[in-house]
């Protein structure tokens, strides 16, 4: 009987688990390293940010849509004494070359506070891939499209009460910043925040 007892259990677990197993969001950085612009962005007279996007299948979840917005306040909060600076120079004469920086979520799984009050570490790992489309906006051409991967581990996420997971979005902001101040003088490249 105890063998049976044994077998049942471990078939119990097994059907627990797959789901979780099953469940694996596939969110992570293709590279550890962001390749440079095609050219320095210096070249640039003007810099225009569009809204943060974020498309199917992670727009209109409730926790995404609550990440999302978090995630435009910490890009505003760090690009907009950047856009002062580069914005702030002198025009010159003719026509000014624009950049158009489009960025979007091309992935996330974002566990909020209320999930890590109440299932803690079993809540999972939160993570957050964006990306920048850098295009020309006279003539369309993309001069880059870099990628900023960060995460938040469940046990920082239920030790934190979620604030693991909302400094997930404060980092993958910064990253995506430094990557415009690195590439402005001279087209370098930079980390993805990925390993």
């Amino acid at each position: 009987m105890s063998l049976l007892r044994s077998l049942q259990t471990m078939l119990l677990g097994l059907v627990l688990l797959a789901p979780a197993a099953l469940a694996k969001d596939e969110v992570e950085a293709s590279s550890a390293t962001n390749p440079a612009p095609a050219e320095a962005l210096s070249a640039f007279d003007r810099f225009e940010v569009a809204r943060i996007t974020m498309g199917e299948p992670w727009a209109g979840q409730k926790p995404n849509e609550a990440a999302l917005v978090n995630l435009q306040a910490n890009l505003d909060e760090r690009i907009n004494p950047w856009l002062a600076e580069v914005n702030g120079a002198a025009a010159p004469e003719g026509e000014a070359r624009v950049l158009r920086i489009e960025p979007y979520v091309a992935g996330i799984r974002y566990i909020t506070g209320g999930k890590r009050v109440f299932a803690g570490a079993f809540a999972g790992k939160s993570r957050v891939l964006m990306k920048l489309r850098l295009v020309d906006a006279a003539t369309g051409t993309v001069v880059a499209e870099p990628e900023f991967y960060q995460h938040a581990a469940g046990m920082a996420g239920a030790y934190s009460f979620g604030g693991a997971d909302k400094a997930m979005l404060e980092r993958v902001t910064s990253l995506a910043v430094d990557y415009l101040r690195a590439n402005h003088a001279a087209a370098v490249g930079g980390p993805t925040g990925g390993e």
